[in-house]
Formats: structure tokens, C-alpha cells, sequence
């Protein structure tokens, strides 16, 4: 007895109530919706670093290769009905290395960073990442410096070359204090190795503040609709004639001016705690 019609019809079958079942979890689930969203967003991501890998790997590793992956990342705040808009980019010195510190929201910080990223400006990252795929090599070809954060000394030892490298190279560097995303609509406390980075290469801070998403994202509640992030880029803070003893206040003093800012930018006035606040937008894109 031939059993393939059998299982090409039970196949035909499932497939039509997939094809049914996904419209109807978008429309009716936003927990389902919101997990669609971002399992299409890393995989767009991977895809899109597969095809970066071949032009990127011409140049070999070089930082001017962030450019080619910030312009194929560029349209992805569309896809998603997400407005970006920048403030105090001239605040940007115009021709020497400096160190980026920024708050770490989610893995949308991604849309902010790329619509800001200065030129020869690569990210500080966790390790970890490196092993991400194809992200993880494109990223390599494109310069950003890994860490393995549990090992402290190689850490210590990866900051003192990236020390050389700023003002031998004219590299500026991006790094998330807080060291870890925070869902929590504040900042975590800063971890200082940014601020020992610029001090002993005696190099200015550009902090950088992305405004809460809670208007559009959410993990707790699993929502993401579509939204507005702003990103203020503050004036440069010198760190001339600075020593290691001064790198607590230095780093305590950066963290209060960004949250400041933060609670200013962010819709609610209050940096959206707990994403309380409740969608109030129009969705778009996807």
C-alpha cells in the first residue's frame, strides 16, 4: 500500500494551518507578535552580516569597515516604525580619539549607535559575542575589540592596548558602562574601565544618552510596537591631567549627568520605570 499521498496530504495540511495560525497569533497575540518581532530582527541581522562578510573581508580587519555595516543597518529603524532622532552631534571632537560611554537598554541600542556611530569609532564588546555567527565575524572584520570580562586580567591587559591604539591609530572607542542591558527605565552603576581607558590615554568622554524605549518596547510585558527614540550626544568632558585616583568621581559624575538627561528625554519625564507605561502609539512597519 502506497502511504505517500497519505503523508503529502497530513504535510499540505499542517502547512495551511501554519499559513492560518501565524496571521491569526499576530493580530490577536502581542506576546507572539513581540517575539515574531525580535526573532526577525536578530535573523535579519545575521543575514545581513552574511552578506557584509565577502565586501568587508577585502579590507581584512579594519575599522573602516564599521562603515560598511553601519550603512547595511541603517534601514532597519523603518522596518520597525521606529523614529530616531539625534541631538548635540557637533558636540563630536572633530579630529581626535575619544571614549564613547552610552547606556545599555536593550539590543535595540543597535538603531541608535548605528544612526550616531562617529567615523573610526568601534564598539568595546562582551567576548561572547565573537562567537555569534556570522555577527560575530563581521563585527571582527570591522574592528570591534573583544573582551572576556571574566578573566580580569586579560581585560586589564585589552584596555591598555586599546590605550595605544586611540592615539596611535585615531580610533575612538564605544563602550556600555553598565556592562549588561537594563530593562528597568534608569542606569545601572557604571563600571570604571572606560573611564581608566581615557584617563590613561588622556583622551576626552563623549557621554551619549539613548532616551527610554517603554513607549515602544518592553520585554516584561513582551511588547514592541512602533515608537520614537531620542539620542542626545553631551559635550565632551576632559580628562587632561587626571590620574586613576580620580576615576571614581570621574566615572559617578559622567553617570549623573547621563541619567539626568535620560529622565529629561525620555517621554514620561521619569526614564519609563518597569515599563509601566502602556502602548499609546500607532503600530507601523512590521
Amino acid at each position: 500500500m502506497d502511504l505517500w499521498p497519505g503523508a503529502w496530504t497530513v504535510l499540505l495540511l499542517l502547512f495551511l494551518l501554519l499559513l492560518f495560525l501565524l496571521p491569526t497569533l499576530w493580530f490577536c497575540s502581542p506576546s507572539a507578535k513581540y517575539f515574531f518581532k525580535m526573532a526577525f530582527y536578530n535573523g535579519w541581522i545575521l543575514f545581513l552580516a552574511v552578506l557584509a562578510i565577502p565586501v568587508c573581508a577585502v579590507r581584512g580587519r579594519n575599522v573602516e569597515n564599521m562603515k560598511i555595516l553601519r550603512l547595511m543597518l541603517l534601514h532597519i529603524k523603518y522596518l520597525y516604525g521606529i523614529r530616531v532622532e539625534v541631538r548635540g552631534a557637533h558636540h563630536f571632537p572633530p579630529s581626535q580619539p575619544y571614549v564613547v560611554v552610552s547606556n545599555h537598554q536593550s539590543s535595540l541600542d543597535l538603531l541608535g549607535m548605528m544612526e550616531v556611530l562617529p567615523g573610526r569609532c568601534v564598539p568595546i564588546a562582551k567576548r561572547e559575542l565573537l562567537w555569534a555567527g556570522s555577527a560575530g565575524l563581521a563585527c571582527w572584520l570591522a574592528g570591534v575589540i573583544f573582551i572576556d570580562r571574566k578573566r580580569t586580567g586579560d581585560a586589564i591587559s585589552v584596555m591598555s592596548e586599546v590605550a595605544q591604539t586611540l592615539l596611535s591609530q585615531d580610533v575612538r572607542v564605544w563602550v556600555f558602562p553598565e556592562g549588561t542591558r537594563n530593562h528597568n527605565g534608569s542606569m545601572l552603576p557604571f563600571k570604571r574601565g572606560a573611564f581608566h581607558l581615557a584617563v590613561q590615554a588622556q583622551v576626552p568622554i563623549v557621554p551619549i544618552v539613548m532616551s527610554s524605549y517603554q513607549d515602544f518596547y518592553c520585554k516584561k510585558e513582551r511588547r514592541f510596537t512602533s515608537g520614537r527614540c531620542q539620542v542626545r550626544v553631551l559635550p565632551p568632558v576632559p580628562t587632561e591631567g587626571l590620574t586613576p585616583d580620580d576615576v571614581p568621581a570621574l566615572a559617578d559624575r559622567v553617570r549623573h549627568s547621563m541619567l539626568t538627561i535620560f529622565r529629561e528625554i525620555s517621554t514620561d519625564g521619569r526614564g519609563g520605570g518597569d515599563c509601566l507605561k502602556k502602548p499609546g502609539v500607532s503600530e507601523a512597519g512590521l
